[in-house]
């Protein structure tokens, strides 16, 4: 399932654009989950209080307000640099003011529906080819995608409200979902990821520095090491760092 925006001030041109999509989801079998946005301005809000980020963003360069290669511009400032950006212009004279805020594709209107299909295709394509880094997570009443690098924990949490609760601890914020932390050890294990203690996983890209039975996070949140662990966590995350440094040096 790949998230969609499309922002376009014209209500008309984003019916269109979204019947593409929908369209195209029935022909190839794959999913998208469409979000509707009027103007920049309102995208840019959507980012602005850390709702569920998009995996494309398809942006009318020609809008009031905010136009669309703003737009880009503040959510690319916001530090969302994994969101791929399609834009729909009349004007062929943008192109290269996109250029600027990593553009996948730059579409002339009217566009016709084998070309958009054809460029959503491709990103859907090199989304799967990422699948490994990001993680989709059900969250509150939400699916939230994490990407594997921001997170920087996943904890078992008590709860006498809710079974098999766990908190994914992550460099924007901390994620509240269920599940088994063993399912996410097992899956994450060939991802830098590392189970510390019976109700911990951390993320060995964040770890900053062992001390005396806790590791201390880049976000400075202390986590502790169960006992029986404290040697293998060593020797594993020695392991990891030899295997870094070879890859940086090769």
């Amino acid at each position: 399932m790949y998230r969609v925006a499309i922002c376009e001030d014209e209500e008309k041109q984003r019916e269109l654009v979204r019947s593409m999509l929908i369209a195209l989801s029935i022909k190839s079998n794959i999913d998208f989950e469409i979000e509707l946005f009027s103007s920049g301005e309102q995208l840019l809000s959507h980012y602005e209080r850390e709702e569920a980020p998009f995996h494309i963003l398809i942006l009318d360069v020609e809008m009031g307000g905010l136009n669309g290669i703003q737009t880009a511009r503040k959510i690319r400032g916001l530090h969302r640099l994994d969101e791929q950006i399609v834009f729909l212009t009349s004007y062929p004279e943008y192109m290269v003011e996109s250029f600027d805020v990593m553009t996948f594709q730059y579409l002339l209107k009217p566009v016709a529906p084998a070309i958009l299909e054809e460029k959503i295709m491709k990103l859907c394509q090199y989304f799967q080819a990422l699948h490994k880094k990001f993680l989709v997570i059900k969250s509150a009443y939400e699916e939230v995608v994490l990407k594997y690098d921001d997170i920087i924990g996943i904890e078992a949490a008590k709860s006498l409200s809710v079974k098999s609760k766990l908190n994914f601890i992550t460099s924007h914020g901390t994620y509240e979902s269920k599940g088994i932390l063993a399912d996410y050890a097992s899956a994450l294990k060939d991802s830098n990821f590392l189970q510390i203690h019976r109700s911990i996983i951390i993320n060995l890209l964040h770890v900053k520095k062992f001390a005396s039975g806790v590791v201390l996070m880049s976000s400075g949140l202390e986590l502790p090491i169960g006992r029986s662990k404290i040697k293998e966590v060593k020797d594993f995350y020695t392991k990891f760092m030899i295997m870094r440094v070879n890859e940086n040096e090769s």
